[in-house]
């Protein structure tokens, strides 16, 4: 273990007591988000992002160890294990070189070269990887046939052609030459994809990959991820390896030791067996070693955009009204209460008849009369402008500064139709629950889309094509994160909310609640001790997450965990005030020293947490909502023209850009090179989802359903989005066909 945690600190360049510390913590249960926000002295301060890096390093070496004693208890059963074997697997630090000591001795199945060595030629294959200067291969084989080891029957050509099948599985099972080749192979492998012959229509999408070549170690995530899409479809063949003679040089020098005959045989021999066994391992290994870093890179920019979204500044807990629009049936309009709940609900007709239009202005403005409405949320799907300019010609709304936002609907009608909405509303239609849905969010973004299946929001790329339980891993990650940095109310939160509060889980999420309605709302929040199943460990990971408003103790309301109460009672009485004067003190800092009150349990890094929430107690951490309004004349694409300046919203990150509602109900595309006037890596460097933005149109392609928009202050002016060297391969990217990307 020490080795592994040496080897990782040195991978994340961390001092290797921050690893050590880390690791010992999660191996005792301790959850991602306490570690980060309770643990900084023994960790030395890691955040979330670096512990679950450890996490997952973590996790490979349960695997590797997993794998390793499976082989070790092979070897023993089959008493072929020796102590060179055993500290050769000892040393193995990987599942791959594991498996390259295991290989010669795995059970085989009657290969070439295993009938030939039940034929005898094992000394004949010996001698000619000698490959004495004075020997020659034939004159050998008629020698070994003259020997009473020889088996009856064979040629000398049979013979010679046996010994090259058991060289070419000596250097197929050679370790050395694996690692050599596999270095090869992460270093100098080119991707290359070709069209299948009569494939071209078929795959138009494609076609960014019809005759394709790059370097393995430069391709973008989303260019190989789309290659892999394109090779599944049958659309593209996709290969992955050096140039030949690179790997016939790493051969040469490993097993031809002169220019002799025998040396001769020795290179066709194994260059045979790289052709049939090392090439195709090899490549294998690449392929998946770099679909993983393609997943990883792709799932980064999902767990980025999905934080994003989640973090979206919440209107707050004030009563709202929200329209899911609707053109045939009409749209659902419903008012909801403070805390979310459902006051009233009516369907209106905004673009109707006159008469129509008539009783859906009166309707609107009695429901905001009547339920005292502070802001209306339209859903931004079909029919979602025309009823945002519907509202804003309603008399009455401006008067009383009753802000129109508008909200994503994105898998709003996924929660509509799931059984936790059903149950909550058993008698109201999916378009009504999509409308309390889409109310909701304006509220509270983060309680609303947890309800959600991350992969439904739909704020990645290829989505589909990533390994799907490490995709479910990182987003559950980044909605625990979430859900943790802001905090839940103990005694209104969700059940769905609850669960993913560190320690917790359904189980206890259910017994929580179940617990409310009995006894009625947590006075404190040692209170949740009572909670059947919820014992000290579950309360030690859980407590400073949670928040009890209305209870006694106003530290209950703050992040500050119960463990840290004692030292806030020492703080107060050092100062000769009461723990109450504490709270939002915005000069509690300059008061004091801090080294004066570090303890073997309370370091500096904890003391400034502490102090940072007496400051601010119970504030939410997100940003303050910031309406958008869209050009009013731009309504559709056709209204668009090259050149316009409009107002935006990013409601998507991907690896070649941003896509930005303008508000004509088709997302325009920023290409990486149109993101700044500058050179820009990644686009996350310059963008995120929810910001807003002001964009200029490039181009508009009503046929393709396709625009094209730049961040650019001057669009008119070369930037490369790429290396000078690789920039012609992605030129044509900006002609990305959208439904690739999902």
């Amino acid at each position: 273990m020490d080795k592994f945690v040496r080897k990782v600190a040195d991978e994340l360049r961390l001092a290797p007591f921050q690893v050590s510390a880390c690791f010992d913590l999660l191996i005792g249960e301790a959850t991602v988000p306490f570690v980060g926000r309770y643990r900084k002295e023994a960790t030395g301060g890691l955040d979330e992002a670096k512990i679950n890096k450890l996490l997952q390093r973590l996790q490979i070496y349960g695997e590797t160890q997993a794998r390793r004693e499976v082989v070790i208890k092979s070897l023993k059963c089959r008493k072929l294990l020796t102590d060179e074997l055993r500290k050769a697997l000892d040393d193995a630090d990987s599942a791959n070189v594991i498996e390259d000591v295991y290989l010669p001795y795995r059970p085989k199945r009657r290969t070439k070269a295993v009938l030939a060595r039940e034929k005898g030629l094992a000394p004949l294959a010996e001698k000619i990887l000698a490959q004495g200067e004075d020997d020659d291969p034939q004159r050998l084989a008629e020698e070994h046939l003259a020997s009473e080891k020889a088996s009856a029957g064979l040629t000398p050509g049979e013979c010679l052609e046996g010994a090259k099948e058991i060289i070419a599985e000596i250097a197929n099972e050679d370790r050395n030459a694996r690692a050599l080749l596999r270095h090869l192979y992460e270093r100098k492998a080119r991707v290359r994809t070709r069209v299948i012959p009569g494939k071209e229509e078929l795959g138009h999408k494609f076609e960014n990959y019809f005759e394709a070549d790059e370097p393995v170690t430069r391709i973008p995530s989303h260019r190989y991820l789309a290659m892999r899409r394109g090779e599944i479809e049958g659309i593209l063949t996709l290969s992955m390896r050096p140039e030949p003679e690179a790997a016939l040089d790493v051969l040469r020098e490993t097993y031809v030791k002169n220019d002799s005959p025998c040396a001769k045989l020795v290179e066709e021999a194994v260059w045979d067996g790289y052709e049939r066994f090392l090439a195709p391992a090899m490549e294998a290994e690449i392929r998946l070693k770099s679909k993983r870093v393609a997943d990883q890179e792709a799932i980064n920019v999902f767990a980025k955009n999905l934080n994003e979204l989640l973090m979206a500044a919440p209107w707050g807990k004030r009563p709202v009204m929200a329209i899911a629009p609707g053109v045939k049936n009409g749209g659902k309009m419903v008012a909801l209460s403070a805390s979310g709940d459902l006051l009233a609900y009516q369907t209106i007709f905004p673009y109707g008849s006159d008469y129509q239009r008539k009783v859906a202005k009166e309707s609107v403005l009695y429901f905001l009369e009547k339920h005292n409405l502070t802001a209306i949320a339209v859903g931004n799907g079909t029919g979602g402008r025309e009823t945002e300019i519907f509202l804003d010609n309603v008399p009455g709304i401006r008067e009383k500064d009753i802000p129109v936002l508008m909200v994503s609907e994105t898998a709003a009608s996924i929660h509509g139709a799931s059984e936790e909405a059903k149950n909550e509303f058993p008698q109201l239609d999916l378009s009504v629950r999509t409308a309390i849905s889409i109310g909701r969010r304006l509220q509270d973004p983060l309680a609303e889309l947890i309800k959600i299946e991350p992969r439904s929001i739909g704020v990645g790329q290829y989505q589909h094509d990533v390994d799907q339980l490490m995709l479910k891993s990182s987003l559950d990650n980044t909605v625990i994160s979430c859900v943790n940095y802001v905090g839940v109310d103990a005694n209104n939160a969700s059940e769905k909310l609850l669960s993913y509060v560190s320690g917790l889980g359904p189980t206890l999420a259910k017994n929580i609640v179940k617990h409310r309605e009995e006894f009625g709302p947590f006075r404190t929040k040692e209170d949740l001790l009572k909670v059947p199943r919820l014992g000290p460990k579950v309360f030690e990971q859980c407590a400073g997450f949670m928040r009890v408003y209305d209870g006694p103790n106003p530290l209950d309301r703050t992040a500050i965990h119960p463990e840290s109460f004692p030292f806030v009672r020492l703080l107060a009485k050092s100062l000769g005030v009461r723990e109450e004067e504490l709270i939002g003190d915005f000069k509690l800092k300059t008061k004091i020293v801090l080294r004066d009150f570090v303890t073997d349990k309370v370091g500096i890094p904890t003391i400034k947490d502490i102090l940072f929430q007496l400051a601010r107690p119970g504030r939410d951490p997100r940003r303050i909502l910031e309406p958008l309004n869209f050009a009013p004349e731009i309504k559709k694409p056709e209204d668009l023209a090259p050149g316009m300046r409009l107002p935006g919203i990013i409601v998507n990150v991907t690896a070649f850009g941003a896509f930005v509602d303008v508000g004509v109900h088709l997302d325009g595309l920023v290409h990486l090179s149109e993101l700044a006037d500058r050179y820009v890596t990644t686009p996350s460097e310059v963008v995120k989802v929810g910001q807003k933005v002001t964009v200029t149109v490039m181009s508009v392609n009503l046929t393709k359903g396709r625009i094209s928009l730049s961040l650019r202050e001057n669009p008119d002016k070369k930037i490369y989005a790429f290396p000078p060297h690789t920039h012609r391969l992605r030129k044509s990217e900006k002609e990305l066909i959208p439904e690739a990307v999902n």
